[in-house]
């Protein structure tokens, strides 16, 4: 019953959850507990939890005492009252309704790839069969262990309903397909962010005593907006780009990517199990849609590079898309750095967003 919940509650649209939001604060300010209370304990919401924010600034605003709990340095939990709608003041504290990501890190070691499974997974993302490990593909290793972390119990935001926003990853130096590589994937501090609550998911790939991979997922816990949003990569729009490419996608594509990925989110699975999260169709994998840029783009990729990717609008199935790159960067080396992006079919809406950089 408490997965079901979730799920109906973060099916929710942001406006109709705004709007309960205040609904909330009307019928608590009536209740006469509150009405003459000079101190009230309460909770900052998070993710698609009930929205608090709007009763607690009232009741800042008639002069009653807000306290509201606080992760200390040691574990603890202590109260603080809140100074303000974006800060609380107590020494050790973590900040209001910016809750604690467990510091927790898994490793598997000595996993050498699947040949079947990456032949599927090049295949369906358009990667050469050149015998080396596809810079993705580490991620789709690793992200089993990612999911491990995140459904735990005490896991302060609900899996169902997180969105990968951004995500970065780090190629130190060509992989061998056949090589047994150590992963570890951690979690990260949760940060405040305009659309909620965001938190990060790093990961790496070691062969022997070396660091040959890294990657940073970027998930966000959509709720109240706190905090200012960065610079996502590439944000200057592209003016001379020299590939352009347009790329139909099968409704089916979600699932084939699955296959391969081991990613089975029902979202992009079928329509009916993506209507249950509020879209009409299903919508592509974010971590395809990169990978396919990366296949557009291979034989220009040095054996070191970086590539950052912001998913700014989710791909519905089936759909054409026209991707775009141009040279970009004024480091040495420039020659290898690419900003890239994929848009609808008539460039209306952009879907993603990207930069390749070459690493030392």
């Amino acid at each position: 019953m408490r997965r079901t919940l979730l799920a109906a509650r973060a099916a929710v649209p942001p406006g109709e959850a705004e709007a309960a939001a205040r609904r909330l604060a009307r019928r608590a300010l009536e209740l006469p507990e509150l009405t003459g209370a000079r101190t009230v304990a309460a909770y900052v919401s998070v993710g698609r939890e009930p929205g608090t924010r709007e009763l607690l600034a009232e009741l800042r605003a008639r002069g009653t005492a807000v306290l509201l709990p606080v992760l200390l340095a040691d574990g603890d939990l202590d109260w603080a009252e809140c100074g303000g709608p974006d800060a609380l003041r107590a020494a050790g504290g973590t900040g209001p309704g910016t809750p604690a990501v467990p510091p927790r890190r898994l490793v598997l070691p000595a996993v050498r790839p699947d040949p079947a499974r990456l032949h599927r997974y090049a295949a369906v993302c358009g990667f050469p069969d050149d015998g080396r490990l596809p810079a993705t593909y580490p991620h789709v290793v690793a992200f089993p262990l990612a999911m491990s972390l995140m459904a735990a119990r005490d896991f302060p935001f609900p899996l169902l309903g997180l969105v990968h926003v951004a995500n970065r990853v780090e190629q130190l130096r060509p992989v061998d397909a056949g090589a047994r590589l150590t992963y570890a994937v951690a979690t990260g501090p949760a940060q405040p962010h305009p659309g909620g609550t965001a938190f990060a998911v790093t990961a790496q790939a070691r062969l022997g005593g070396e660091t040959v991979w890294r990657s940073t997922s970027t998930y966000l816990s959509r709720g109240p907006g706190t905090g200012t949003r960065t610079a996502g990569p590439g944000t200057a729009d592209l003016t001379v780009p020299s590939r352009r490419e347009s790329w139909q996608l099968p409704g089916s594509l979600g699932r084939s990517y699955a296959a391969a990925s081991g990613d089975r989110n029902p979202i992009h699975l079928h329509p009916l199990a993506a209507r249950l999260f509020g879209f009409r169709r299903a919508i592509a994998h974010g971590m395809w849609t990169k990978a396919r840029c990366l296949a557009a783009l291979a034989t220009e990729l040095p054996g070191a590079y970086a590539v950052d990717v912001a998913f700014r609008a989710p791909v519905l199935l089936p759909t054409t898309v026209r991707f775009r790159a141009e040279r970009a960067g004024q480091a040495e080396h420039s020659g290898d750095a690419w900003a890239f992006d994929v848009r609808a079919a008539d460039g209306a809406r952009e879907h993603l967003r990207g930069t390749v950089a070459p690493l030392p």
